[in-house]
This record gives C-alpha cells, sequence and structure tokens, in this order.
C-alpha cells in the first residue's frame, strides 16, 4: 500500500510538473512567445522618403508655369520653380537631378489658369512617365474668382485633389508627392496695391475676388478680402490633411502661404504672380521640404 501511493503520488507531481511546463511561462509572465499574430496595419512600416528621386513631373497652375515672370500674361516654364532650365532660378528639378538630368527627366504638366477639378486630368499625364516625385501647386485659381460667391467649396476642392492622388496611384502607385500651400494672397495684395502699373494689370480680371477695387479699404471690400483669405486657409488644411493620408505624400507644412513675398519677388509686369527671384525662392522652399529627413 505504501508503495502503491508513492507511485501515484510521484504520478501526480510528474503530471503537475509537465503541465506547469506547459502553461507556466505565460502564467507567472515569463518569455513563452503564445500565439503567432499578424502586425497590425499600424505596425507595418512605411516606405522610405526618397529624397533623391530619379524624375521629377509638375502639376498645377500659373506660378509653376513661371507666368508674368519673363513678360506680361504669358507663360515662362523655363524659369519655373519645379521644372525650369533658367540658372537664375535653379529648379527643383535642377536642385535634385543636376542641370543635364533635369532636362531629359523633368516635365512640366501645369496649365496657367486651371483649378483644382482640373488636376486629375494633368495627373494623369504625369503618370505616364512613372515619374519619382509629382509637384502639386493647386487652388489659388480655385480662390481668384469673379466674386466670393464663385469661389470653389472646400467640400469639392477636397474631392478633385483626392481624386487627382486617386489617379496618380493607380498608374504610379510609388511616386511622390510634394504638395506646396496655396499662398497668402491677401499678403499678394497687400504688395502689390503699392504699385500703379500693377493695379492697372489687375483691373484685366486678374484674381478680382481679392484685388477688385485694390485701394478700397471700406466694410464691404474688407469683408470680402477676409472670405477670400478664409477660405484659402481652408483649402490648405484640406490639403495637408489629404496628404497626410498618403504615406508617400509631403506636404510644405504652409512654408509657401508663410512666405513673405516682397516686391522683389513679385512679378513687375502685374505685381502678383511670382518674378524670377520669386521662383527662386519657391524652389528652395520645396528642396528643403523633399530633402529634409523628417
Amino acid at each position: 500500500m505504501r508503495k502503491q501511493g508513492h507511485r501515484s503520488r510521484a504520478g501526480v507531481a510528474v503530471l503537475t510538473a509537465a503541465l506547469l511546463g506547459v502553461a507556466g511561462c505565460d502564467a507567472v509572465g515569463g518569455d513563452s512567445a503564445g500565439p503567432t499574430q499578424k502586425p497590425s496595419p499600424s505596425a507595418r512600416p512605411t516606405p522610405a522618403w526618397d529624397s533623391s528621386p530619379g524624375s521629377v513631373a509638375a502639376v498645377g497652375d500659373s506660378i509653376t508655369r513661371g507666368f508674368d515672370a519673363c513678360s506680361v500674361l504669358t507663360d515662362c516654364p523655363e524659369v519655373s520653380w519645379a521644372t525650369g532650365a533658367s540658372t537664375k532660378v535653379d529648379s527643383l528639378a535642377v536642385r535634385l537631378l543636376g542641370r543635364a538630368k533635369a532636362a531629359e527627366r523633368s516635365w512640366n504638366y501645369a496649365v496657367s489658369g486651371s483649378r483644382m477639378a482640373d488636376l486629375s486630368t494633368q495627373m494623369a499625364q504625369a503618370a505616364s512617365r512613372a515619374p519619382g516625385l509629382v509637384t502639386v501647386m493647386a487652388g489659388a485659381n480655385d480662390a481668384c474668382r469673379d466674386s466670393t460667391a464663385a469661389m470653389t467649396s472646400v467640400a469639392d476642392f477636397r474631392a478633385g485633389f483626392e481624386d487627382a492622388l486617386s489617379v496618380l496611384r493607380e498608374k504610379a502607385p510609388k511616386a511622390q508627392v510634394y504638395v506646396a500651400s496655396v499662398p497668402n494672397l491677401k499678403r499678394l495684395w497687400s504688395e502689390g496695391r503699392t504699385n500703379p502699373v500693377g493695379k492697372q494689370v489687375w483691373k484685366l480680371g486678374l484674381c478680382p475676388s481679392m484685388l477688385a477695387d485694390a485701394d478700397s479699404l471700406d466694410a464691404a471690400a474688407t469683408a470680402r478680402r477676409d472670405t477670400v483669405q478664409d477660405r484659402v486657409e481652408a483649402y490648405n488644411s484640406v490639403l495637408k490633411a489629404v496628404c497626410a493620408k498618403d504615406e508617400r505624400c509631403r506636404y510644405d507644412g504652409g512654408a509657401v502661404y508663410d512666405y513673405r513675398f516682397g516686391t522683389d519677388q513679385l512679378s513687375h509686369w502685374d505685381w502678383f504672380h511670382p518674378s524670377v527671384d520669386g521662383q527662386a525662392r519657391l524652389a528652395e522652399i520645396a528642396y528643403r521640404r523633399i530633402t529634409s529627413v523628417t
């Protein structure tokens, strides 16, 4: 009886030890790996930003076309901040690729006068090149309308930008995107209104929602300009938010909006669009943002 009881107790001890060996580590917070789990989407690594893309395509409006930088009411893409070849600007493409390569591996699909609704068409053209980087500068013409009532709604602006990015992603899923903020139109009015020649050009219909009755400071004119400015700020919030959802997109953090264009940086034809010097400043802003490690 004692012998049989001893064997029974020994068996129970062995069984208990075996069970504890299986479950004990987890029970006391040990190093058992436990069941394998798939990483959550948020834990997956995001693609590294390439600060040296092999090609650059530009989309947007008159600013990217160098409008009024060289002569009145005329595009001058050779001084474009994004892709121009001018040594006076050292465009983003030249800074990233070198002058010789930029001539072969950069393309400007921006169109003067275009609004956000037009961006998808341009983006399709850019995507066909399978670019390493696409630059986006659009939105000023959505605010520069005949009246504040005619300005593009924030919802439509968002839909247009989202559609443009989806067009790019369908054809060029790995292309990086640099998004410039919409310039501070009210500051441009404030700087340009000091020049009588510029104000005469404004009367030809340049951004009437902001520039009409340039010298008027009454309540109605002030309210109109403030309404335009509020819409520009709302557009920039959209650009920031939509870009943040795309892992290969960088917004400029409001750098273009915050840049204080002076008379040297404004076209001496219309005192509203960037001059050659202004284009160079835009290229600097973009280059710093794109080559930043964060």
